[in-house]
Parts: structure tokens; sequence; C-alpha cells
């Protein structure tokens, strides 16, 4: 699988957020139009040993936008009521199988990966944690990112990606500027 979904959030409802890539810019990009989308994801982030196949995406990117709003520090009533009833519904179930392989099981895989992601945000938000949750300074990102780093002086959610652009960016300002402007105090 190539990256269709972005990974490396630092918590599992921050990468669920994700999948509105470029939230708020023209470029943005809805990553669970339609309910294989939505199996896809919980396929590649979710811990259920057999493909999932949800009915609708619309209980998703509705669950994913009431997490993005409680992170954004925006949440409404409506919002906290949203999550909170997301967050009440069972979650998946741990069994061990006869071979001691752990195995999860839901009745509604679909709905109990919401369950879990809902969870997650709550647990975030109330958390020492989410003071560490920042935004990406990348220029068409914006995406939010929990930052471990020791310092927690974090600018982007990749290196790889976010980080990668910003460091090319100014190094060609540098390089267009010449080394004449650099000494403009003589």
């Amino acid at each position: 699988m190539t990256d269709r979904f972005r990974a490396g959030a630092g918590r599992p409802c921050l990468d669920f957020i994700r999948t509105l890539r470029y939230r708020g810019t023209p470029a943005e990009t809805e990553e669970l139009p339609d309910a294989a989308a939505w199996g896809a994801w919980i396929d590649r982030f979710g811990p259920f040993a057999t493909p999932v196949r949800p009915a609708s995406a619309a209980d998703a990117r509705a669950v994913r936008e009431a997490i993005h709003e409680l992170l954004a520090a925006s949440a409404r009533p409506s919002t906290r009521q949203r999550l909170n009833r997301a967050a009440a519904l069972p979650v998946p179930a741990p069994s061990l199988t006869p071979s001691g392989e752990l195995r999860w099981q839901a009745a509604d895989p679909a709905s109990a990966m919401l369950a879990s992601l809902a969870r997650d945000a709550l647990e975030l938000v109330t958390s020492p944690e989410f003071a560490r949750v920042r935004r990406c300074e990348g220029a068409r990102c914006g995406a939010l990112f929990l930052d471990t780093s020791r310092p927690g002086t974090r600018r982007w959610c990749s290196m790889g990606v976010c980080g990668n652009q910003a460091k090319k960016s100014t190094y060609r300002a540098k390089a267009t500027t010449g080394p004449a402007d650099d000494f403009s105090l003589r």
C-alpha cells in the first residue's frame, strides 16, 4: 500500500483527523469520501485481523470533524455530545486464539473504531499531553500533531515532508539572494 493515509501524528485521533488533508486550503482533499475508503483506513490503523467493510463513511466524517473541533479548542456543546455518544459505543474486545495470538473483535467494527478514536480524543484533551498538540508550520499543511520532542519545539508534522519542504524553501531563498546580501553592513 502506498501512503494513501498519513500516520505518525502521535495519537490515533490525530492520525484520523488528517484524513481531511490540507484542511482549510484550496487544496483540501477528502480521504474518506466513501465506505470503501473508511474501511481501508480501519484496515490500516485498526486492530482487526480481517478487512472491515462499513456501510457508510458519513458517521466517520462527522466524528472526525467533532474531534478536530475539540482539539482546535473550539468545541460547542453539540460537539462534546457527539463525541461522548461515540465514545460510549462498544470498543473492540481482545480475545486469545487457540494458537496464542491476540485478535480484536467487535459486532460492528466501524462503530467500535469510532468509539476508540473518540475515547482517544477525549483522553488527549484532558491530559497534560494536550499542551503539546501543535499545528504544522508547513506552508500548505496545518495538520495537528503531538510534539514528543524533548524540548517541545517541533515545528512540522513530518520532517520527511513538511520540514524538508520548508528547509528547501529556505535554502532556495538564501541561494537567490546571493552572498552580497549577507554582507549588507559594509
